[in-house]
């Protein structure tokens, strides 16, 4: 007989229950940013870390992400959590043998007003304050740069060259592998139900399949992640939103060197390369949050008349895939990583974590801060000290700006209550 470690052996009294009984940190969901975050608690030296995740891994919205890697963020929180993310895709095939598809490509922010100029200015000094190489492009440069555009229509540009993309698939590929390769245990199929608590400190976590011993835990969910915090007794201001992608026919005139990504920002439609035509993406800020993974027709067409009007050549274009997902969102448009807290009070070993909707922008990055927080409370790869649930007030309102140039996500979100008795004192 073979006992999978932590399960009960001949003769221990113990039943064998197929999950460990005990371990050194449980994470709480399979995506992005929960399974890179796991492979960085083991990396960081815990023997026995366990990932439960109710579905498959990747089987949300990692898989249906569009892979964009903007380092361009709107505040230093964005650019710090971008960069490190962007440089760890670079470093995966050296380290872990496999990657997630990263292609640098350059990515232009045009503006469209003046408004839109002084902003972008104001950004990109920020951002190679930062360290970033960000350059102002003139409205001519511009139509050289991205030839497919209609000519004449910016006032300039923004310009990243080390900004790109990924293959979300292979995203999903690389940290299952990672996940392998480093001794994770994965629990699939298997739900979250509660956080045990003894005087206020996490003693473990309950599943769908019994009973897990634990000193830490890392609560994550993208678009569950509210759902997630409510079995923990946990209010979390994350919400939950449909986002649509499609993917246009080839065609010559959008191959990549024709085509940098493009961002418009005032309507909040990005576009980039894709098996020889134009993947482009969307958010509509009017919808009312909730899940969803149908295509809304309506507002794709409408966005669609502002992509034609940007790139005409895409007019005469059908759609090969088009497709929905629902993500997350936080109502500043900002990450979460902090501990849990009920009532007010910190909960010592529960700490929790959003991408705020940028799961593959800032994913790694994110989890890697978590993973920092959960540890030893501060992370070198950005300062979390503001980015916890205590900057957002009982009805969820943050007090840090929203997040400039973000998706335009509802800036609210369906509030609940915290249940405290999720969490059992024992």
């Amino acid at each position: 007989m073979v006992s999978m470690p932590g399960s009960g052996e001949p003769g221990s009294g113990r039943p064998d229950r197929g999950i460990p009984d005990t371990a050194d940190a449980v994470v709480v969901g399979g995506g992005t940013v929960g399974a890179w975050c796991a492979y960085f608690l083991r990396e960081s030296g815990l023997d026995r870390v366990v990932l439960v995740e109710k579905d498959r891994l990747g089987q949300g919205a990692s898989s249906r992400a569009a892979g964009v890697i903007r380092t361009q963020g709107g505040t230093p929180w964005a650019v710090r959590l971008g960069e490190w993310s962007r440089m760890f895709y670079l470093s995966q095939a050296d380290t872990l043998g496999i990657d997630s598809g990263f292609t640098p490509h350059g990515y232009v922010l045009p503006c469209f007003s003046a408004a839109d100029v002084s902003a972008a200015h104001d950004r990109m000094a920020m951002q190679n304050s930062l360290g970033l190489d960000v350059r102002w492009l003139e409205p001519d440069e511009v139509d050289r740069m991205s030839p497919a555009m209609a000519p004449g229509k910016t006032l300039g540009a923004t310009y990243c060259a080390q900004d790109g993309y990924l293959h979300p698939l292979r995203n999903v590929a690389a940290y299952a592998h990672a996940l392998a390769i480093s001794g994770v245990r994965v629990l699939e199929r298997t739900s979250f139900t509660g956080l045990d608590l003894t005087s206020g400190v996490v003693s473990g976590v309950r599943t769908s399949a019994g009973p897990i011993a634990a000193p830490l835990v890392v609560l994550t969910g993208g678009p569950d992640l509210a759902a997630v915090g409510r079995l923990a007794g946990v209010t979390i201001p994350a919400g939950a939103v449909r986002h649509q992608v499609a993917v246009t026919e080839p065609h010559p005139d959008l191959a990549p060197s024709r085509l940098p990504m493009v961002f418009d920002l005032s309507v909040g439609l990005y576009w980039r390369p894709e098996d020889g035509g134009m993947l482009f993406g969307m958010s509509n800020p009017d919808e009312p949050p909730g899940e969803a993974r149908s295509v809304d027709v309506e507002y794709l067409e409408r966005i669609r008349e502002r992509l034609h009007e940007l790139v005409p050549v895409t007019a005469g274009l059908g759609l090969r895939r088009t497709w929905a997902a629902t993500i997350d969102y936080t109502p500043d448009h900002l990450p979460i990583i902090g501990p849990a807290m009920i009532s007010g009070q910190i909960i010592n070993g529960a700490t929790v974590a959003s991408a705020g909707g940028a799961g593959m922008m800032w994913g790694p990055g994110v989890a890697r801060a978590t993973a920092d927080v959960a540890l030893t409370g501060s992370s070198a790869v950005v300062d979390t000290a503001d980015l916890g649930l205590d900057r957002f007030d009982d009805q969820g309102h943050s007090r840090l700006a929203t997040d400039p140039i973000a998706l335009p996500f509802p800036e609210s979100t369906p509030q609940t209550r915290a249940f405290p008795e999720h969490a059992t004192n024992t």
